[in-house]
C-alpha cells in the first residue's frame, strides 16, 4: 500500500514538476526530483545512485541559473528588476489567456515593469526584450530537466509492469 502511496505521489509531483517550469510559484526541477526519489524508494523503480547525484544536481544547477539569467537578459539589454518581476507576473496572467498569453504574458509584463520604472517606451522595449529573453531561458532549461526526469521516471515506472 505504501509503495502506491509513493507512486502517486510521484506522478503528482511529476504533473506539478512540468507546471512548476512554467509557473514561477513552484520549482519545477526539484519537484520532480523529489518524484525519483519517491520512485527510488517504492519497489518499482530503481535509479543507480550515480543517477540520483546527477539528477538531483541536475535539479540544483538548473534552478541557480533560473534565478540568474533573467536577471542576466535584463541587465545585458539596460533593464531593471522591475522587468524580471513583470515577466513573472505577465507569465501567470498569460495562462489565464491562452496558449499566446504564455508567450504574450512575460513580454507585456516585463514592458509594463520597465514602463513603471522608467517612463520611456525605447528604454522600457529594449529591457522588456532582453528580461523576456532570459525568462524564456530559464523557463527552457526547467522544462528541459523536468522532461528529462519525467521521462526517467515514467520509463523506470513501465519497466517495472
Amino acid at each position: 500500500m505504501s509503495d502506491y502511496l509513493l507512486i502517486i505521489s510521484g506522478v503528482v509531483l511529476i504533473i506539478a514538476g512540468v507546471g512548476g517550469c512554467f509557473l514561477p510559484i513552484l520549482p519545477g526541477p526539484p519537484l520532480s526530483f523529489i518524484a525519483i526519489v519517491l520512485l527510488h524508494l517504492s519497489k518499482f523503480g530503481q535509479f543507480s545512485a550515480m543517477t540520483l547525484i546527477l539528477l538531483g544536481g541536475l535539479a540544483v544547477i538548473v534552478t541557480i541559473i533560473d534565478f540568474a539569467i533573467p536577471a542576466w537578459g535584463t541587465k545585458k539589454y539596460g533593464g531593471s528588476q522591475y522587468g524580471v518581476r513583470g515577466a513573472a507576473i505577465g507569465i501567470i496572467a498569460g495562462l489565464f489567456l491562452s496558449p499566446i498569453g504564455i508567450i504574450i504574458g512575460p513580454l507585456l509584463g516585463a514592458f509594463i515593469g520597465e514602463m513603471m520604472f522608467k517612463n520611456d517606451v525605447r528604454y522600457a522595449l529594449r529591457a522588456a526584450v532582453g528580461s523576456f529573453i532570459g525568462f524564456l531561458t530559464g523557463v527552457g532549461l526547467k522544462f528541459a530537466a523536468s522532461t528529462i526526469m519525467t521521462f526517467m521516471f515514467f520509463r523506470e515506472l513501465i519497466r517495472y509492469f
